[in-house]
């Protein structure tokens, strides 16, 4: 059996606050060509998730917050926002299903927060074509800091 406890989320977030990315995986699929893939995603304020879908093959994706509080954006493909939801666990909203092919990233609002993620195995990283090319790059700092400030103005509803 494997526990999803207060000692592993933990454990995870610190990990996540010592990576520079600022988020963490803790996988519980053993092998990368697991059919589900299935792990924690501790992620920290600041940490830059880049719009993308999952396009090949085609994998839905699962959220399902443990703690803490994440915005979940969806995109149109000129890069508007067509929906968000802040997950909450606190306020009873626990999760997101993203189908495959969709726009998406998340927006994490407060330290500590964990996600446990499942979406179809086998892994295989994202293809350039897979990010969104009204996006800025991770390596494009300003942009990036500029792009996320519009998404927390979305939240807030000041655009």
């Amino acid at each position: 059996m494997i526990l999803i406890n207060e000692a592993l989320l933990n454990e995870t977030t610190e990990r996540a606050k010592q990576s520079p990315r600022l988020r963490m995986n803790h996988n519980f699929h053993e092998r990368l060509d697991d059919p589900v893939n299935r792990m924690l995603n501790a992620l920290e304020p600041d940490t830059y998730i880049r719009p993308h879908r999952h396009l090949d093959p085609d994998k839905d994706e699962i959220f399902l917050l443990l703690r803490g509080r994440v915005a979940v954006f969806l995109f149109e493909n000129d890069g508007n926002i067509s929906g968000m939801q802040i997950l909450d666990p606190k306020e009873g909203i626990y999760g997101a299903e993203i189908k495959a092919g969709t726009w998406h990233s998340l927006l994490v609002l407060e330290s500590g927060s964990v996600i446990y993620e499942i979406k179809e195995g086998p892994f295989v990283p994202l293809a350039a074509d897979h990010f969104a090319p009204w996006s800025p790059a991770p390596e494009e700092t300003e942009a990036v800091r500029a792009y996320m400030e519009i998404l927390t103005k979305a939240i807030s509803g000041t655009l």
